[in-house]
Order: structure tokens, then C-alpha cells, then sequence
């Protein structure tokens, strides 16, 4: 944190400066009659001072660690003092001669000193926008561009000769080398510095060949820019070597280089979210201009009550005061509206889905689950999904409750969703919503309320999920459990009862016929039979054995034991024991039904799989009217269906007979 905050300080240190700078150069302007440079100059060179410093001290806040942000708090600072160096010496030389000490220092760096200008910039170039050199075989390069510079820099200072217009007659303050020493060691610098130049841009150049999406987006503006300094400086050169006299092509060429660097970075900051920086432009604008508007509204209450009342009345301040309160939630809305509008469309247009979906759902128009498809399209990311966090069940869920497991990989991450101290669940999405985390945060948040809501809706389907599987479970257990009877009536006791039986019968053939005994023991095996017939039907009862041949043939039985006309129509196909035998009771039950309160004279059973269902229907010609009523037999097998995740329908128009039918999901 000490790092950071120093480099805060720093870089508001070198603003205060550069400000500074900025100041007495334009007062010094201002009072100055003879001033050396143009009039609109007045007003390109200090919005070129403004425009490098503000995005200088962005980058330098967000990025601390970036050369880019510090070599534009610098370049704006070296601009601010050659600005003041002109004016400087234009007052002390010419407006007011003596006036001021070391005016012909400053000429000396108005003149001599024009490299500083580009020497920011051609650094900004070759390690824009990562702060590095493209690869580490640039550093010979960047090693003699810095070289190049500072030599030709030196020897500007040492140059033999007279100062140019408007200080010819002014006697420079360092010695001056002789022509012979100065003209070898000169040239090689001043080819070495338009060497280094064309470097700078070939360099950006060869990034913006490697780059490809946003990063080229980012580079593009700033490789046309780079052009520009080689460009100027071979300009400027060809019109002092012409002697006309005019230096108006170089100063042109100097004000496109010094306006179009800054404004290429800025762009890519702002436009194209260089440095994630987009969140702290975006409020700075609306609380800038939030503040304009509620000083304008203060102003404007405040002067309109204070003409009608008069002086010394206490309320225009109070009623100006309440306006700017009331006012201040409606124009902040609208405010950040129009800047998110005009600054950040993404951001603005996935707001404006958020917020229709909630009216939408609020009026019962849309449902909660589709809360995942709609942040889809509000961030523009179709593969996003939407997970739901259960703190009972320590795990993530989809919209129907069930079970998630979500995988962040190379290309997707996983952003939680909290509400408050609340976490709802989490979302996976592409890898470059990551990189705006404004966009994210803010649509993520807009919609907090139909997250929280889609969450409890998944938490209800998972815990229905939970209790119909339990039923389920139940279920099936108790058709298991009555299986394992059937099994022990028939393989136990029924068994065991017809060796008795057998063991009677060998016994009363020993027996002298007729006797006593002999009779009495045909009684015993009498009762023997009628005791295993009944077990015979519990066994029945519980399970029928036929189902062991399959759903058709047992249904099949049944209607042979019917005391109306049965018709069959069942598929041979198998399913599930406990599907079955629901099945099986279902058109028993049915046929019950008709045979004692329906009259009816036909019936026909139907059983067949359809869609991925068991599809059991019971029809009879009966008197109709039929409803499954709570105790009921058919009562108590729509509870068994709705157990197992079927359904169980009666259609009996009164007249018109009775239809059952039962719909059971199976696997396929």
C-alpha cells in the first residue's frame, strides 16, 4: 500500500507542477506585447499540456507500474516548459528588458531544446501500450535512440551562432563549439534522433501486426500518430534549410505530433478500455457533470427567490438547498443514463435488458428461470450460464435444481453473485467479460433481485425433486417388500402346507377303509386345500405371480377371471417390476370398478409405450360418472402413480361410460 500511495502523491506532485508551469507560462502570455509564437498557439499548446497530463495522471492511478502514464505526465510537464521558456524570454528579452533573471537561459531552451518535445513521445512509441519494448532485441535500439537524443540535445545547447528571431541580438549564456568540432558529431546525432524516430513507429508498426480483436483496436490510432513524428521533424528540417524564414510547417507539424499522441492514447483508454480504466472515466463524467448541473440548479433557485424576496432572506438558500437534495437521485439516474449512452453502449444497452426483464417479471410476464438467458444477451456472450447456490445442501444448481458442476477453463471464468452478504451463485462466462468489469459487475447487479428470486425457485424444484424421490423410493420399496411376502407365501408356507397335506394322504392310505380316522383325515386334508387356495389369493393380492411373464400376460389373466367381456390389446414389451405392478393394480382396480358400479357389459385394456411413457388405459360401456374420490380405490392408486411421477386421469361423463387412464414415465 506504501508503494501506491507514494506513486498517487508523485503523480499528483508532477500535475501540480505541470499546472504550475502552465499558469505563469500563460500569464507571462498574457502580458507580454511581443509574444514569439502565434496566437492560436495560445490556445493548441496548453490543450495539448491539459489533454497529455489528464491522461497521464489516469493511467498513472490505474496502472502505477506502466511506463505509458508517467511518460505523459512528463511529456505534458516538458510541453508546459517550453512553453514557458518562449514566454519567458519573450518578456524578460523583449516586453520588459533586465525585468527578469535568466531570460536568456529560456531563449536558449526555446530555441535549443525542441528534441525534449519528441523524446516523450518517441518513448511513448516504442513501449506503448504494455509499458515494454516489443521484444528484448529492441533494447539496442531504444539504448541508442536515448544516445542519439542526448547528444543532439548537448550539442543544440553548444550550437555556434546567433540565436534565431526575435533574440538574434541576445548573447547566449553557455560558450559555442567551433563549426569544424561541432558539424561531425551533430550530423551523426541528428541521424542517429531521425533514425531513432522512424524506430519508434516501425516499432509500433510491428505490434500492431501481431495484434489482433480489441488489442489492435487499441494500437491502430496511435501507429497513424507515430507516423507523425518522423514526418514533422523532416519538415522542419527542409523549411530551415530552404532559409525562407518561415517556420510555419513546423510548427504545424509540431502541433499535430503533440495533439494527435495524446488524443490516439485517450481513445484507446476510454473508447477502447485500455488499462480497464473505463469505470473511472465513466463516473468522473457523470459526477462531473452531475455537480455542474446541481451548481447550475443551486445558482439558478437560489438568484430567482433572491430577486423576488430581496436581500438578507434565509429562504432562497433553503429552498435551493431542498431542490438540489430532491433533485440529485433523478439527476444522477439520467446523468449516468446518457453518459453509459454515449461512453459505454455495451454497458448502457445490457442495463436496458436487465430492466425490461424485471418489469416483465414483475408483471408476471416472464419467468424467473430465464434470468441466465437474459444476462446472456445483456453481456453478449452466449455460452454464459447461470448457476444457483443451496448453503443447506453446500452446492451449486442449475435453474431446476439440479446438481451443476461448472468448469472454468482457458477461455471461460467464474464470477460469484452476491447480494449484500448474501452469495446467490455464481456465473460462467467468456474470459474477455473479465476484462470489463464494469460491464459485468453492473449488469450482475442489476439484476440481483431476479437472481435471488431464480435461486429460491431453484431451491423449491430441487427440494420437490427431493420429496418425489423419496416417494418414489417408498414406493418401491414397498412393492420389494410385498414381492419378498409373495415369494415367502408361495415358497414357505403354501409349500409347506402342501406337504402336509401329502404327508395326510400317505398316512390314510396306511388307514384299514373304512374308518373313523380314515374320514377324519380327508377333513383334515380338506381344510388343508382351502387354507392353501386362500394364501393362494393373499399371495395374489400382493403380487400376482404372472407378472413374472411380463405386464401383457398378466393383464391377460386377469381378464380371463373378469365376469364381464374383457378385450386385451398389450404390448409384450418389459419394463420396471414396481411400473408393472402399478400398472397391473391400476387395471384391476378398473375393472373392479365396472364390474360392480359401472354395468357395464364391455371392457378393453390397452398397454402401450408411448413418447418414453407407459400408457395404460381401462375403457368400459357403462353408466359413467366415475370419480377417484379420497379413500377410494382409485383414489388411493392416483396417489401410487403420482408417487412413482405418473399421472392418472378419468374421463366418465355421465351416460357416456368410463375411461382410465394412467401414465407412467419409464426408462427407455
Amino acid at each position: 500500500m506504501g508503494g501506491v500511495h507514494a506513486a498517487r502523491v508523485a503523480s499528483w506532485l508532477v500535475v501540480a507542477l505541470t499546472v504550475a508551469v502552465l499558469g505563469a507560462a500563460s500569464l507571462l502570455d498574457a502580458l507580454s506585447s511581443r509574444s514569439t509564437e502565434a496566437a492560436w498557439l495560445s490556445f493548441v499548446f496548453p490543450f495539448a499540456v491539459v489533454m497529455s497530463t489528464a491522461v497521464g495522471v489516469v493511467v498513472t492511478t490505474r496502472r502505477r507500474d506502466n511506463l505509458i502514464g508517467w511518460l505523459l505526465l512528463a511529456n505534458g510537464f516538458v510541453l508546459a516548459l517550453n512553453g514557458l521558456a518562449a514566454n519567458y524570454a519573450a518578456y524578460g528579452l523583449l516586453e520588459r528588458p533586465g525585468s527578469l533573471p535568466g531570460a536568456a537561459w529560456a531563449a536558449l531552451f526555446d530555441q535549443s531544446g525542441w528534441p525534449t518535445v519528441f523524446a516523450a513521445f518517441t518513448a511513448i512509441a516504442f513501449v506503448f501500450p504494455d509499458g515494454r519494448l516489443p521484444s528484448p532485441r529492441w533494447r539496442p535500439v531504444a539504448y541508442a535512440a536515448i544516445a542519439s537524443f542526448t547528444l543532439f540535445l548537448l550539442l543544440s545547447f553548444l550550437r555556434p551562432g546567433s540565436f534565431d528571431k526575435p533574440f538574434e541580438a541576445v548573447s547566449k549564456p553557455l560558450p559555442q563549439l567551433p563549426h569544424a568540432i561541432f558539424i561531425a558529431p551533430f550530423t551523426i546525432a541528428a541521424v542517429g534522433m531521425l533514425a531513432s524516430l522512424f524506430a519508434a513507429a516501425f516499432a509500433v508498426g510491428t505490434r500492431l501486426r501481431r495484434a489482433s480483436g480489441i488489442e489492435r483496436s487499441q494500437i491502430k490510432l496511435l501507429a497513424y500518430a507515430a507516423a507523425l513524428i518522423p514526418a514533422a521533424v523532416i519538415v522542419g528540417w527542409i523549411e530551415s534549410l530552404l532559409g525562407s524564414g518561415s517556420d510555419t510547417a513546423t510548427v504545424i507539424g509540431l502541433v499535430l505530433v503533440v495533439l494527435a499522441i495524446p488524443l490516439a492514447i485517450g481513445v484507446a483508454v476510454m473508447r477502447y478500455r485500455l488499462y480497464e480504466v473505463d469505470r473511472l472515466i465513466n463516473r468522473t463524467l457523470v459526477y462531473v457533470a452531475l455537480t455542474a448541473l446541481l451548481a447550475l440548479t443551486y445558482a439558478a433557485v437560489s438568484l430567482t427567490l433572491g430577486v423576488a424576496l430581496g436581500a438578507g432572506s434565509t429562504l432562497p438558500t433553503a429552498a435551493a438547498t431542498l431542490a438540489v437534495a430532491l433533485a440529485f437521485g433523478a439527476l444522477r439516474s439520467r446523468v449516468q443514463m446518457l453518459v453509459d449512452r454515449r461512453f459505454s453502449r455495451a454497458r448502457y444497452e445490457g442495463l436496458r435488458r436487465v430492466e425490461h426483464y424485471l418489469v416483465e417479471l414483475r408483471a408476471g410476464r416472464a419467468a424467473p428461470e430465464a434470468t441466465g438467458v437474459v444476462l446472456a444477451e445483456a453481456l453478449g456472450d452466449p455460452s454464459l450460464e447461470l448457476f444457483f447456490w443451496l448453503p443447506e445442501s453446500d452446492e451449486h444448481v442449475d435453474s431446476s435444481g439440479r446438481p451443476a458442476l461448472m468448469a472454468p477453463d482457458s477461455r471461460r471464468d467464474l464470477t460469484p453473485v452476491r447480494r449484500g452478504s448474501l452469495l446467490l451463485g455464481a456465473v460462467l462466462h467468456d474470459r474477455a467479460l473479465s476484462e470489463r468489469p464494469d460491464l459485468l459487475e453492473s449488469v450482475i447487479d442489476a439484476a440481483g433481485l431476479a437472481i435471488e428470486i431464480a435461486r429460491l425457485r431453484a431451491e423449491v424444484a430441487r427440494r420437490l425433486a427431493e420429496v418425489e424421490q423419496s416417494r418414489e423410493r417408498i414406493v418401491t420399496a414397498g412393492y420389494e417388500e410385498r414381492r419378498r411376502l409373495e415369494r415367502d407365501l408361495h415358497d414357505g408356507a403354501q409349500q409347506r402346507l402342501i406337504s402336509i397335506g401329502l404327508a395326510l394322504r400317505h398316512i390314510q392310505g396306511q388307514l384299514p377303509a373304512p374308518s373313523r380316522e380314515a374320514g377324519e383325515l380327508d377333513a383334515a386334508v380338506a381344510e388343508l386345500g382351502e387354507a392353501i387356495k386362500e394364501l393362494r389369493e393373499l399371495a395374489r393380492g400382493v403380487r400376482p405371480a404372472r407378472l413374472d411373464d411380463g405386464l401383457g400376460a398378466a393383464l391377460r389373466e386377469l381378464a380371463s377371471r373378469s365376469t364381464l367381456r374383457t378385450m386385451v390389446e398389450a404390448t409384450d414389451e418389459r419394463f420396471h417390476d414396481h411400473l408393472e405392478t402399478a400398472a397391473y393394480f391400476v387395471a384391476s382396480e378398473a375393472l373392479a370398478n365396472a364390474a360392480k358400479h359401472a354395468h357395464a357389459s364391455q371392457v378393453t385394456v390397452t398397454a402401450t409405450r408411448q413418447n418414453g411413457s407407459l400408457l395404460v388405459s381401462v375403457r368400459d360401456n357403462g353408466v359413467g360418472g366415475a370419480r377417484p374420490a379420497e379413500g377410494s380405490g382409485l383414489g388411493g392408486i392416483t396417489d401410487r402413480v403420482t408417487a412413482l411421477g405418473g399421472s392418472l386421469s378419468v374421463d366418465s361423463p355421465p351416460g357416456h361410460g368410463t375411461v382410465v387412464t394412467v401414465e407412467l414415465p419409464c426408462e427407455s
